[in-house]
Formats: C-alpha cells, structure tokens, sequence
C-alpha cells in the first residue's frame, strides 16, 4: 500500500506502454507523463523514490545538506506546475526507469517545453591563458609544489587550487601557467572559467558538455565532427590530446562531476583546477590549499603595487591597511588601485580612511570594504560604465557592446574600460574581451539597482539588444546573402559597429560573440523583450544549423518560449512567427537525434504556415518533413512533401528552396529504381544553386547526382561529380557532407574493381561520420567496407562488418541498411558454403525490401533462387564458388 498522501492508482489507469516526454507540450503534459511512468514502474511510493535518489546522489558525491526530501519529491508529481526542478525531476525518472536514453529524452523535453536550454550551455573558451598579473608577488611556496608537480614531464598531473573567493586561485593558476609554458612550452594551451559559483542565477556553471565543445573546436574539430554525447565528446577530446603536452586551466570549479570529464589522459598533460570547494575526490591530483596573503606577503605585495608613496606618521600604516583588508588579495589590489589614484596622501591617510569607511559602513569583510572604497573615488563615468556593464547578460563582452550600452563614443569607452582595468575592477578574459571577477560583478549589480531607475537600466539594455541584432543580421548578410529576404529586417542603430562586410570577419564576429549572443536569446526571451529573442533565432539559424546544433536548440527554444508568451495567439503575424520558431526547433532536434520531437514540432509548424497563409514557409517545411520521413524510410512520404514543396517554392521566388525539394525528389527516385528521372531531377537543382551561389546545395546536388550516376554505369562522370562534391564540402566545413563523398567514391571504386581502394575511402568516411557522432551514417561505410572486403576475398572481415552495420542500422531504425546489410552476409555466407544462413538473411532482406517497397526485393528474390540452384549442385557434388559484386542489389 501506498505511504498516507501518496496517490491511489485505479486499476484502469494502470499504464502499460512507457511514456513518450517528447509528446509533452505543456508543463501539465510533463507532470502527467511522470506520473504515468510511476505507475508503469510499479507504483513506487513517493519515500522510496526519495531513498532511490539520494543513494543515486549520495554515490555522485552530492553532500548530504542537499539532498531531497520525500515532500519535494512528491511535489514534482503535483499538476499546476510553471516550472520543474529539472535535475530532481531527471533524477526520479532515473529512479523509476535508468535507461539513459530515456532520461535523455526527458532532459530535452523539459528543455523545450520550459523554452529554457539553459545558460549552463553558455560559455566561452579560450586557447590562451589570460594576461598574467603584472607585479605578481608571493605565492612561492604554492609554486614550488607546482613546479614540483611537473616535474619529468612523462605522467598526467592534475593540480587542484582550492581556497575561498577573492583569494587569488585564478591569478596563482595563471601566472603558474605563464611561468611553466616560460620555462617549456605547451603544445596547447585551454583555458575555461567554468563559473562555479557566479553570483547571477542566469549564469549557472558550465555544462562539461559545452565545454568540451568549444574545446573541440579550438583541437581542430569542425561542428559537424563534434559527438553529441558527453562521453563522445569527453573520449574525442582525450583522443586528440594524445601526444601532445598541453596545459589545462579549469577555473572557477563547482564540483568534480564537473571537472572530470574535461580532464586529459595523455602523459604529459597538466591541468590546474581552481575552486572554492574542496575535490578531494579528484585522482589523482596535488591538492594546494590557497590562504590570504601572510602578513608578510601582502605588506610585501603593496610595497610592489604602490612604490614611492611616503608612510607618513604612522610607519606602521602598510601593516594597518593589510589587516583592514583581511591580507585578501583581490581586496588588496581594489585599495592599491585607489591609492595609485590619490596623489599627495600617505600610507597613513589610507589606512586612517579605511578604519573610518569601516566604522561607518560596518563593512565586516576586506573585499566589501575595499569595492565600496574603490567605486566612491572613481569618477561618475567610471562609476556609470561599471553599473551599466554588469548589466550585460553574457559572461563577456567587447568595447563596442560596452559603447552601446553607454551610449557613448568608442574612444571614450575604451579609455574607461582600461582605467576599470587598472584598478582591477575589470579584468581583460583575452585582448579585447572584457569580464568581472564574481564579487566585483556581484557589487556592480548591487550599485546598478541602487542608483539607476529601471527605465534607464531597460533602456540601455535595450541598446545593446539591438547593437547585437544589427550586427549578426550583416555579417548574415555577408556570408550568406542568398537568403537575406529570408530573414528579418533589423533597423540600423546609431551606436558603434564593427565593419563585418569582409566574410572572414564576420564568421570571426559571430564564432566570438557566440556565447554572448545565446545569452541574449535566453535573457530577452525570459525578461521582456520577446520580438529581440524571436528576430535573434530567425537571424541566426542558417549560422547555428551549420554545426552549433545546441546553442541552435537553446536559441529556437527561447524563440519558442517568447512567441507562446506575447502578441495575439489568434493573429496571422503570430502564427507566422510560431511556426518559424518551431521549424527551427525542430531543424535543430533532427540534427541532435531527436526525431520524434523534431518532426512533432515540424508538423505544428506546418499548420501553423497554412493559418497564416504562408507559402515560403509552408515550402521549408515540406521540405524539411520530406527529409525526416525519408531518414525514417518513409519514402512515399517524403516524396509527397517535397512534391507539395517545390510548387510553393517556384510560388514563393525561392529558387534555392526549389532546387533543395528536387534533389529531395530526386533521392526518393532512385530509392525506386527510376535513375534517369532522379538525375534530371538533380541537373535542375544543380542549375538552380549555382545561378544563386549557393555552394552548399550545389554539393549537394552533386553528391547525389554522382551516386546515380554509379548506379547507372556512367563512372567517369560520376567521378568528377563526387570529387566536386567532396572539394566543396571540404571548402564548407561540412564533414557530414565529406563523409557522404568519401562514402560515394568508395562504392565507385568497387564498381570499378578496385576494392583496396574503396575500402579506404570507406574507412576514411567511417572514422569521419564516428568523429562528428553522425551515428545514423555509420552503417553506409560499413557496408561499403563489407563489400569491398567480399569483392577483395576477404570473408572474415566482409562478415564482421556487415555484422556491425546491420546492428547499428537496427539501433538507428535504418532499415534499408539493415536490408543491405543481411544481403551482404547472404553474399559471405553463400561463398563460406553456409547456405542455410545464407537463406535467412536472404529472407530477411527481402522481406525488409518489400515492405519499404524498394526495387532491391526482386535482385534478392534473384538471389535466393541462384542460392537454391546453387544448394542443389553442391547435392549433387558439384561446387560453384560465389562472389558477386554488391551493386546488383542497387543499395546506393
């Protein structure tokens, strides 16, 4: 029986079948679904799903102070809801059904219907270390034990500087940093602040995830290569670390969980991880344990920071501001910057004034004390620049936003951003990127509600909302100008812009502010400028779908979000707006892996474009249904969408989505054996792109128009087709389409005999598609390694590869592949002489074949007949050796 106020289940309200979270469009629908997989997993009471959680997270090293508590975990079940605690909730599904896949599946849902992919995705990395401290001091013992650390070079050497805020963890890491890559240089350097304990809920810590994203990229990994998996990502990245010396600087640590995926396992590595609490549990690692300065130190530290200035009456007076400070180094260099700025006094004067500032303002701590002291001597300015920049929504920023959000010059601004810094109430991330120590921050934000009405704080907020549109709309223009019309027109401002018409620049442009950019997404979405977040998503989403597929998530959801709570639900300008945020969404999902959300959210896109009377965007997402039914071997399908697409398309002026929703056609015919009406599809599509300079779908085109081409006998043009394809996508950074080239010209090559060949080309396209986590592409080279292997004589490896395609082919619902797969053990164990298992698999694939209604049924059938005959001789004591080349069955 139930515990008292648990609920009692009816006997028909018993559920058998596993509750879909991607389904959900409602908070309600979320709280329904977990209240259905509670009963599918038994009927739990509410106190043992608590005792599964806090074991769960007693195991992950979670402190007892925050564990939960049975009414908490009975509140999540509880209807009415405008917001769930997403790491509980995730944590009770694991308690009631731990597949990860599924708990997967229930994070993204809870993502997407709070329109909140939250910041923890937002953050940025470097492959430099920050500036080093000039007139660094003290800190020699703690360097010693670092440098012993390194020493010999040969082991993973993790280093964990711990200590409470304003203690100087991040300087002591830099600087050892510095000193280290001085004395022998890394290979490469990663620096990342992964904002473990940043004072503003809007920036939580950092997702490893993200991290590890942004550090693939600085390692040479394109978008489209990058895992999609935590643990991928984690395993691609010691990959690429291997025999290399690099240096690793995780700042800022919230816990181990965090740090432990970003560590390398390469000899030789060195990372060095700051936080205020303690990871004891970090292995192995040298633990140093970071203090205020000695008396010593700091009295030497100020000697260093203000030499010259006299001791006056007291000649003890240095010692006097050390003590008021706490010996704490950042509240030590907040009052050398104010005594650098207060000419004609003395060591005395200042530490007179710190004993009266104490006094009044029963300021208790050296770091409040020194911020309040420091901010009342800056001019107003300074002051007002200070205010308005802990403003911003992002982690950093550059002195044009910081220009747009005071509404002033780029000179003047610069000047003031490098008197904030001297006073080190500023910090310079990396040459022309600017950023707050968290209690600075924490401060700044505090002075912005005191002395700033709301009206001017949304005002300049306002401002940099629009320097940002404006300046992600040119350099969308620039890179792609193709499709101008099809984004939102963003008036010109009148504050200061960086010049983005060289493309170079402007991808430079928006690969550095995008942090910045989600960042605002979220914050305009959730805070009350909905139009900012909505025209942001439509602005950016050629940019994020070409490998940025979860900040694409994050930004498309936060549109989502805006849209469902602003303007008229019933109006046509709002369903046009509705639809273009679910299209996008669900763009972005399909490209996660997330096709039954994806193609959920494409569909309400598509009657929402028809409400509104929209013939451009009821053609895209034709068009992008026609691809997700196709990936889901729904052929007829897919060519009824493209089929309806490209009439709306020609409708619309649409030249390139025309051409997309012909090559769409195109692949549905040769699917179907039609290869010459497949190709004349393809030749107008190739025609199309080119006349509108779109590369990207003109290798596209080309890719498939060399693949028919196989098909059809025609080799050499569909070598120089397939090279084209394979230079422009290379051109592109588009290692999706890559794959598919390399793949293509493999299957070529065994055409033509040459099945050395082929297999590296196969090779090439598996390692490749593994690389970028393209799971669902896996099974093509491996059955084009299977073909070549049998077409070469090589029994054994042509069965293990087949054997491996045709499991992941099923794992990713690939069915055609799964069908190409068991012809190709047929094929190997036919030649093995194993005809009873040569019959089955023959029989599974013709009975996948004609069930999807592919021509490939009646070569199998072709097959199965040969394969009797064959049986039949060997009865009779004849032997006929089988091999045969793999295009009969047309799988391409």
């Amino acid at each position: 029986m139930p515990l008292s106020g648990d609920p009692v289940t009816a006997p028909e309200e018993v559920f058998t079948a596993l509750p879909d979270p991607a389904q959900a469009s409602s908070f309600d629908d979320l709280v329904e679904g977990l209240r259905r997989l509670k009963v599918w997993a038994g009927d739990p009471s509410y106190e043992t799903i608590k005792e599964r959680v806090n074991k769960t997270w007693t195991a992950a090293g979670r402190p007892a102070g925050e564990l939960t508590h049975r009414s908490t975990v009975a509140y999540c079940f509880r209807p009415g809801r405008r917001r769930l605690d997403t790491d509980l909730v995730l944590a009770v599904v694991q308690a009631l059904h731990p597949d990860t896949g599924y708990v997967t599946a229930w994070r993204q849902a809870l993502r997407v219907i709070g329109g909140e992919i939250e910041a923890v995705s937002q953050v940025r990395v470097q492959d430099s270390l920050p500036q080093d401290l000039a007139g660094f001091s003290g800190r020699a013992h703690e360097l010693d034990r670092l440098r012993h650390a390194v020493e010999g070079g040969s082991a993973v050497v993790i280093s964990a500087i711990e200590g409470m805020a304003g203690v100087g963890k991040t300087q002591l890491a830099v600087h050892a940093g510095h000193l280290l890559d001085q004395e022998r240089p890394f290979d490469r350097v990663l620096f990342v602040n992964l904002r473990g304990f940043d004072p503003d809920p809007a920036q939580p810590p950092a997702d490893p995830a993200a991290v590890l994203d942004g550090f693939l990229r600085l390692l040479g990994m394109s978008g489209q290569q990058i895992p999609h998996t935590l643990e991928a990502r984690a395993a691609a990245y010691r990959d690429r670390l291997v025999s290399t010396r690099a240096l690793v600087v995780l700042d800022n640590a919230a816990t181990t969980e965090q740090v432990r995926p970003l560590l390398p396992a390469a000899p030789g590595c060195l990372t060095l991880v700051t936080s205020r609490r303690s990871l004891a549990d970090l292995h192995p690692a040298t633990y140093l344990s970071v203090d205020v300065f000695t008396p010593d130190e700091a009295l030497a530290f100020l000697t260093h920071a203000v030499p010259g200035v006299p001791a006056g009456p007291d000649p003890l007076a240095a010692a006097r501001i050390a003590q008021r400070c706490g010996y704490l180094p950042l509240a030590l260099s907040l009052v050398a910057g104010h005594i650098r700025n207060t000419p004609g006094w003395t060591m005395t004067d200042h530490a007179d004034r710190l004993d009266e500032r104490h006094h009044q303002r029963r300021l208790d701590t050296g770091a409040e004390l020194a911020l309040h002291l420091s901010y009342q001597r800056l001019p107003a300015d300074q002051r007002r620049l200070l205010r308005l920049l802990a403003l911003h929504p992002g982690q950093d920023l550059d002195a044009y936003a910081a220009a747009t959000l005071a509404d002033a010059d780029l000179g003047t601004v610069r000047a003031l951003l490098a008197h904030l810094c001297g006073d080190h109430l500023l910090q310079q991330s990396f040459p022309g990127r600017y950023t707050f120590h968290d209690l600075v921050r924490a401060y700044a934000t505090t002075r912005a509600a005191d002395e700033d009405p709301p009206s001017e704080r949304r005002t300049a907020l306002t401002r940099l909302f629009d320097h940002y549109l404006v300046n992600a709309a040119a350099a969308m223009n620039t890179l792609y100008p193709a499709e101008t019309r099809l984004r939102p027109q963003i008036p010109l401002v009148d504050t200061p812009t960086p010049d983005l018409t060289d493309p170079d620049r402007a991808r430079e442009w928006l690969d550095t502010e995008r942090p910045a950019l989600v960042a605002v997404a979220a914050h305009t979405a959730t805070n009350g400028w909905p139009a900012h977040a909505i025209r942001l998503s439509r602005t950016l989403y050629r940019y994020l779908s070409g490998g940025h597929h979860t900040d694409a998530v994050t930004v498309h959801g936060h549109a989502h979000h805006a849209v469902l709570h602003t303007g008229d639900p019933t109006g046509h300008a709002h369903a046009h707006a509705h639809a273009h945020a679910l299209n996008d969404l669900g763009i972005a999902l399909w490209r996660l892996g997330q096709y039954g959300p994806a193609t959920m959210h494409l569909q309400q896109a598509l009657a929402l474009f028809r409400q509104a009377g929209d013939p451009d965007g009821q053609a895209r997402t034709l068009n992008d249904l026609g691809t997700t039914a196709h990936e889901a071997c729904r052929f007829q399908a897919a060519a009824d969408h493209f089929t309806q697409a490209v009439p709306l398309h020609r409708q619309a002026g649409d030249r390139n989505g025309e051409a997309r929703g012909l090559t769409g056609l195109g692949i549905v015919e040769a699917l179907l054996g039609r290869h010459r009406q497949a190709a004349n599809y393809y030749e107008q599509a190739l025609l199309l792109h080119r006349q509108t300079g779109d590369r990207d779908g003109e290798a596209y085109a080309l890719i498939h128009l060399g693949e028919v081409e196989v098909r059809s006998g025609r080799y050499g043009p569909a070598s120089d087709r397939l090279q084209q394809a394979l230079t422009l996508y290379r051109q592109l950074g588009n290692r999706n389409g890559e794959c598919a080239a390399l793949d293509g010209i493999g299957v070529l090559h065994t055409r033509l005999g040459r099945p050395t060949q082929a297999a590296e080309y196969h090779q090439r396209a598996l390692t490749g598609c593994r690389e970028s986590g393209f799971r669902g592409f896996e099974p093509w080279p491996l059955n084009g390694l299977g073909e070549a292997a049998h077409a070469a004589g090589h029994t054994a490896d042509a069965l293990a590869h087949h054997t491996a395609a045709h499991t992941i082919a099923a794992e990713v619902w690939s069915r055609d592949q799964q069908a190409r797969a068991h012809t190709g053990l047929g094929h190997v164990h036919r030649a093995l002489g194993n005809f009873n298992l040569a019959r089955e698999h023959y029989q599974h694939a013709l009975g996948l074949y004609t069930d999807l209604g592919l021509p490939e049924a009646g070569q199998t059938r072709v097959h199965l007949k040969s394969l009797t005959a064959s049986s039949n001789r060997r009865q009779t004591g004849l032997r006929v050796p089988f091999r045969e080349g793999p295009f009969c069955e047309g799988n391409r």
